[in-house]
């Protein structure tokens, strides 16, 4: 795909359109942002690959504390064109991290799991909210790596390389991406954004498909909330 990457206000438009769907409230993209019902708001944060279908995405909680309530998020999408690319970027930053969001906002279970403190599929001290697992690859075992996410839990398997590593202390995003494809290996886990070579390496440990032919990736993200505010 050799395109340019498209204008901020119409990534933000597309952004908004999905998150107006998902809610059923408006969003409008307003001086370079887009925003949303009471203090609601969705901004695009630093591209670190320039390439046309990756976003990074920052949704804030609370548009008068940002730096206590902004969940950031990187995601990369695929297409024929920048529009296609971008699109699939959101549909899968929505499906993951978006719908960890959508249910710490509704807190019904209607988008996402709750794990509290105590559950051994959660992480210790801290609520959880498990957004959803999306996977994409090719061959005949493409879903192999997202259907071993759907039926194995991976926060007890982090919680040891993750505990004590956070700098804020509630409201941590915890993403997970990984996969093989094209003779590589992929185990990919970032926190508030940025990468987590700790996590990262216990994710690579873990025994999760990895097909000889094809391409098999997932992707899910995880929000861990202070127990106090769980």
């Amino acid at each position: 795909m050799d395109e340019a990457r498209l204008a901020d206000d119409v990534v933000l438009g597309l952004v908004a359109r999905r998150l107006s769907a998902a809610m059923g409230r408006p969003w409008e993209v307003r001086d370079g942002i887009a925003r949303g019902p009471g203090t609601l708001a969705a901004m695009l944060g630093e591209d670190h690959t320039g390439t046309p279908g990756h976003l990074d995405l920052d949704f804030v909680l609370n548009v008068d504390l940002p730096e206590e309530t902004t969940v950031s998020d990187c995601v990369a999408g695929y297409g024929g064109t920048a529009q296609e690319a971008v699109d699939r970027a959101i549909e899968m930053w929505l499906g993951t991290t978006g719908s960890a969001l959508l249910e710490l906002l509704a807190q019904d279970g209607t988008h996402a799991s709750h794990f509290p403190p105590g559950d051994p599929a959660g992480f210790p001290g801290r609520h959880a909210v498990h957004g959803g697992i999306i996977g994409w690859g090719t061959g005949d075992d493409h879903d192999a790596v997202q259907r071993w996410a759907v039926d194995h839990v991976l926060l007890p398997h982090l919680a040891p390389a993750l505990k004590g590593t956070y700098e804020r202390e509630r409201l941590m995003g915890v993403k997970a991406f990984f996969g093989v494809g094209e003779g590589s290996e992929t185990a990919e886990i970032r926190v508030n954004g940025v990468y987590h070579e700790p996590a990262s390496a216990a994710l690579a440990g873990l025994p999760w498909p990895r097909p000889a032919t094809g391409l098999s990736y997932a992707r899910t993200f995880i929000l861990l909330i202070h127990d106090e505010a769980g």
